[in-house]
């Protein structure tokens, strides 16, 4: 056997020059690759090696079937969040949940001169009979806006609807009973979540919540409040009434859940079943915690500010670096607090600061 394969001169070839043989080979290989193997078609999102000319191949990649925007890169170590907002650009997300879509609101909100190329809307709608209402006002709304002048249009604005139960009885003094205040404050938690979650982006410096029952506010309301340069900070919510005793127009506190945390609260809380929860403003439950709406001074400087533990949800600036720590609005009871006053909690826990603004006062809608 060893004598036969001797006496092959291609395999005495192979064995004495054996690239002058395989070469070749290999080269026919290659060529039948490149031009006779078909490859499978590409799927809808796929990559192809790029070609240059017959036998080379690039180490390159060039999208096949994919968006021109499929990948974006943010550092968000660059984003920032500062008391000069409007110089520096810095975007802010207007958040608001809607039940009832209040035209007074709308118009409050297009008064604002921050530029309406740095501002986002998102708006999270019930579904219920009052949210599809809401819904098709406030459509109708942003599509008169949106369709305008591009100079009056806001950058983007997002719309969600809301899966969760919702409470159907919108009546002010049902709204705010006592007995319903747990589920309800549990639905709007969820609601608020869900919407920051939804909406905010990696170029958010700033998120302002503000409720569509906000019908006035002073036009500078982004930049008076970023001037501060807090974490959380809370304007004062009041209504206006008609003062029957004295027969002319006034003022009331309307918000309560501004607040600094109190010794009685405290012992309140620490006899409290682990399912419990505070709600302030009731003489149900009588904390007696300084509420910053009682702090309201006519003559005092707008700019005042005080430390608070809790916060209500009226008007609220944030900066976005807080959700995206984690502060989000607890539908469980934390500490005993839920919602908005959960969230106040929460972002301390995170080491951030919350402050209220006891002289600069925001305008609830008066159902009366």
């Amino acid at each position: 056997m060893k004598a036969a394969i001797n006496r092959s001169p291609f395999l005495r070839q192979i064995r004495r020059r054996p690239l002058s043989v395989l070469g070749p080979l290999a080269v026919l290989a290659l060529f039948y690759y490149l031009f006779f193997t078909s490859s499978k078609a590409p799927s809808k999102y796929s990559y192809k090696t790029k070609k240059n000319g017959f036998f080379s191949r690039q180490h390159d990649v060039i999208p096949r079937n994919l968006p021109g925007d499929h990948i974006a890169h943010y550092d968000l170590n660059k984003l920032a969040s500062t008391p000069m907002a409007v110089y520096n650009k810095e975007k802010v997300l207007i958040l608001t949940p809607v039940s009832r879509f209040f035209n007074e609101y709308w118009q409050n909100l297009l008064r604002l001169t921050y530029p309406r190329e740095l501002l986002e809307l998102g708006f999270i709608v019930p579904r219920n009979k009052d949210g599809d209402l809401a819904l098709k006002k406030l459509e109708k709304a942003i599509k008169q806006i949106q369709t305008g002048k591009k100079e009056n249009r806001f950058s983007k604005i997002t719309i969600l609807r809301q899966d969760t139960e919702s409470l159907d009885n919108q009546v002010e003094k049902h709204r705010h009973a006592l007995k319903v205040q747990k589920d309800r404050r549990a639905s709007m938690a969820l609601a608020r979540n869900s919407l920051v979650f939804s909406a905010l982006g990696p170029y958010t410096s700033w998120v302002l919540w503000l409720d569509s029952d906000i019908v006035e506010t002073p036009s500078t309301l982004i930049q008076d409040m970023v001037s501060h340069d807090k974490p959380v900070i809370s304007a004062n919510c009041y209504q206006r009434y008609f003062d029957e005793e004295k027969k002319q127009d006034s003022i009331r506190p309307y918000d309560y859940n501004n607040w600094v945390e109190s010794e009685e609260g405290l012992k309140i809380a620490e006899n409290m079943a682990e399912d419990e929860i505070i709600v302030e403003g009731y003489a149900e439950i009588a904390t007696y915690r300084p509420l910053m709406a009682h702090f309201y001074d006519p003559n005092g400087d707008v700019n005042t500010e005080m430390e608070l533990d809790g916060v209500g949800g009226a008007a609220v600036l944030v900066k976005a670096d807080v959700h995206r720590d984690g502060a989000m609005f607890p539908p469980f009871p934390f500490y005993h607090l839920i919602e908005t006053e959960g969230f106040a909690k929460m972002a301390k826990r995170l080491g951030y600061q919350v402050f209220g603004l006891p002289n600069y006062l925001v305008y609830h809608y008066n159902e009366a």
